[in-house]
């Protein structure tokens, strides 16, 4: 049985987001996988997590023990849990999958049990400053044959920011150009009460144009007080939203029943959850519609495939995280799950880029609002290392997580 004989780290930055992708070598020539890693805004220390602590304690160990070895990079440190060492294991792990489809001449999908569904419908994103953009972007989507989309209002551009305006927001904050506090911290800001406004009449608006047919999704980023979340909500469900994404923080999850029992709207949750105590509660008191987590940030596909099997037992979709902060490895995981678990409900997606396309090949196919997965063996993508050097990740001093209400405090990003 081959063993693992090196583990290495390819990290790229090819347009804005830094991907780190794990390969794994095996004592039999030629035989090897990648997975993905990327924790884009800490990716440092997962590389040093995997080079320092993962790769010692797993060369020479058997290659398709991908549950014990699994179980083993969790429990080795003893303290466990939080996307740095998870994003690490799931670099591992990812790759012992790539490796086993390769060994089985199978795609990842098979050895799941096989596709449920040819391809995975897809949301695709769609915001602007105002209606106008906002419609003729939807409509060009909708005309190609994507049928889901969701509808973020962007900043409008205010140049006299000593003079209080009407306060706009979107995705990302920075919408506020009202009286601050002296002294008050940079950061993009947000209106909570704006924000609302203009998000129920955007919705409205794009609802209007398109019809009822078009399956609409909007996403909160956890950037409002629960209060507020739930008067959102409440606002929104006139709209007939497909669901509406992550509306409280992981810290607040507590205010779902209220919510609940304020609006019918369908909620997606776990953008930053890293554990089944995270969402296993949420399922079994069926506050949620959606499971949406970040695969790498869980750990990989092997505790992905579990917790959407035990969602599956208790009537609760899949709507995985899958935005341009992840590399192709990770969107071909995604995937997998997708076309092999019976309750999948949506899939995030964000098209490769020329850069991308330059450093990973045999990319899952997109087209007519809906992604394929390969039918090569494992992933079926291969890594120019050569190329990816072209784009070094970098460490910048991030922005859009400085997020302040009004008054200059920080929120949710």
């Amino acid at each position: 049985m081959p063993t693992i004989r090196d583990i290495r780290v390819i990290t790229c930055r090819p347009t804005t987001e830094n991907l780190v992708v794990v390969r794994v070598d095996t004592s039999e020539p030629g035989l090897y996988g990648y997975g993905d890693a990327t924790f884009t805004q800490r990716y440092t220390p997962v590389v040093r997590v995997i080079e320092d602590y993962l790769k010692p304690l797993l060369i020479g160990r058997d290659v398709s023990a991908i549950t014990e070895l699994w179980r083993l990079m969790h429990h080795n440190g003893y303290w466990r849990d939080g996307p740095v060492l998870n994003n690490a294991i799931s670099g591992v792990d990812l790759a012992l999958w790539d490796i086993k489809g390769k060994q089985a001449g199978m795609p990842v999908h098979q050895l799941l049990g096989g596709a449920c569904r040819p391809a995975a419908a897809v949301y695709r994103h769609v915001s602007g400053p105002d209606l106008e953009t906002v419609v003729a972007a939807a409509r060009a989507y909708v005309e190609t044959g994507v049928q889901h989309l969701r509808i973020q209002v962007t900043p409008k551009i205010c140049e006299d920011t000593g003079k209080l305006v009407v306060a706009t927001t979107g995705y990302g904050g920075s919408g506020y150009f009202g009286p601050r506090p002296d002294g008050c911290c940079n950061g993009v800001f947000i209106d909570p009460h704006a924000y609302a406004d203009e998000t129920d009449q955007m919705l409205a608006g794009v609802r209007e144009a398109l019809g009822d047919s078009i399956k609409l999704v909007h996403d909160v980023h956890s950037r409002l007080a629960p209060a507020d979340a739930i008067a959102l909500a409440r606002r929104l469900e006139r709209h007939g939203l497909f669901f509406l994404e992550d509306p409280l923080p992981p810290e607040q999850t507590h205010w779902l029943p209220q919510l609940r029992a304020a609006s019918s709207v369908p909620i997606a949750i776990g953008e930053l959850f890293v554990k089944p105590q995270d969402w296993r509660p949420l399922i079994e008191r069926h506050e949620i519609d959606f499971l949406r987590c970040h695969i790498s940030t869980l750990g990989g596909l092997t505790p992905a495939w579990r917790a959407a099997a035990f969602a599956e037992m208790h009537g609760v979709r899949t709507a995985w995280h899958c935005p341009k902060d992840i590399s192709p490895i990770g969107v071909a995981a995604n995937l997998a799950l997708d076309v092999a678990a019976p309750n999948f409900g949506i899939q995030e997606f964000v098209e490769f880029t020329p850069q991308e396309r330059e450093i990973f090949s045999g990319l899952p196919e997109y087209r007519d609002g809906y992604v394929y997965p390969s039918d090569r063996p494992g992933w079926g993508i291969e890594v120019d290392e050569a190329v990816a050097a072209r784009y070094p990740a970098g460490t910048d001093v991030i922005e859009w997580t400085q997020t302040r209400s009004p008054d200059g405090s920080l929120i949710c990003p």
